[in-house]
């Protein structure tokens, strides 16, 4: 084929844009019913907990005018203020508290003994499986069924009491006590999570490493500082971070373990749970979602900002 001289050419090549919009096309197709699914069971509840925040109910004579009024009157942000005034306040500031101690403390220990975990669960010896197995069965335990166990421990003629020296404590009942069984029962039963997801990554660590390690003489101590701990890195703060979201979350095990109404275990959930249920006020229920559904967003942003892209499993060095 011949082109005239001096004709402009041009370089790049004429691409299919049909093909490439009939693929996106069946994409979003395919992609619609889930994401239909998603705005019905996540997008349209947030939604409406944001509108009933903003609204009281409102039951009874007016003064003025003498006319009974039934419904919901907006009243603004008095939901979101009452939080942090009066008795309301300090009863939520309370439970904010307990929220975050649970978070901080229970998340500290599980994340240590989850490591002795999996440490325990990588290593090559007899009756591994079992070991395995045991170690596991408390997260395959539901939480409320967990909740109900631990009271049956916890019970002034409990296991709890009998094992422990002095006189027999009233885990249940309010006090520092109550905070503290609530802290061991979770524990107990989330901390084999922290364990899976690091013998996760410890099963991808070539033994090389290790043996290069023995050959220069590191001892166990400083191969897990130096190798074991860093590979792992990313795969713990994930798990972590899941942690943390859901402790903050926390409802159900506080709920069955010690009960509601109790100020050394009450959490934010629990109070939104009460006002919606017991008081069937959705106002104030919906301003503790809202605020709680807040507070785990700025602590999960926080979190995967201090730990930057390690948590998604990136390399903070690919740009180099």
């Amino acid at each position: 084929m011949t082109t005239l001289i001096g004709a402009p050419v041009d370089p790049k090549p004429i691409k299919p844009v049909g093909r490439r919009h009939g693929v996106g096309r069946l994409a979003a197709l395919l992609v619609s019913p889930t994401l239909l699914v998603l705005g019905i069971v996540v997008a349209y509840p947030i939604v409406s907990a944001m509108r009933l925040a903003f609204y009281q109910r409102n039951e009874g004579i007016d003064p003025e005018t003498g006319v009974l009024e039934t419904g919901n009157k907006f009243v603004g942000i008095d939901n979101f203020t009452d939080m942090f005034t009066g008795a309301t306040g300090a009863r939520f500031l309370n439970a904010l508290w307990n929220t975050t101690s649970f978070t901080i403390v229970a998340v500290s220990l599980e994340v240590v003994l989850g490591v002795l975990m999996a440490l325990v669960m990588h290593k090559a010896f007899k009756g591994r499986a079992l070991v395995r197995a045991s170690i596991l069965v408390p997260w395959a335990v539901p939480t409320a069924i967990a909740g109900i166990l631990w009271r049956w421990i916890f019970q002034a003629d409990g296991v709890a009491n009998d094992v422990l020296p002095g006189d027999p404590i009233l885990w249940t009942t309010d006090g520092i006590q109550a905070w503290f069984a609530v802290v061991v029962a979770d524990t107990w039963k989330t901390a084999p999570f922290i364990g899976l997801l690091v013998l996760a990554g410890l099963q991808v660590i070539s033994n090389e490493v290790y043996e290069a390690a023995k050959l220069d003489g590191a001892s166990p101590w400083k191969t897990f500082w130096s190798i074991t701990l860093p590979l792992v890195k990313p795969t713990l703060m994930v798990a972590v971070l899941f942690r943390i979201l859901d402790t903050l979350r926390m409802f159900d095990l506080p709920y069955t373990l010690i009960g509601p109404g109790k100020n050394s275990t009450d959490t934010v959930t629990i109070l939104a749970f009460e006002e919606a249920v017991k008081f069937t006020k959705y106002g104030p229920a919906s301003a503790y979602a809202i605020f709680l559904f807040v507070y785990v967003a700025v602590v999960a942003f926080v979190f995967v900002k201090l730990l930057g892209a390690d948590v998604v499993g990136a390399r903070t060095g690919r740009n180099r």
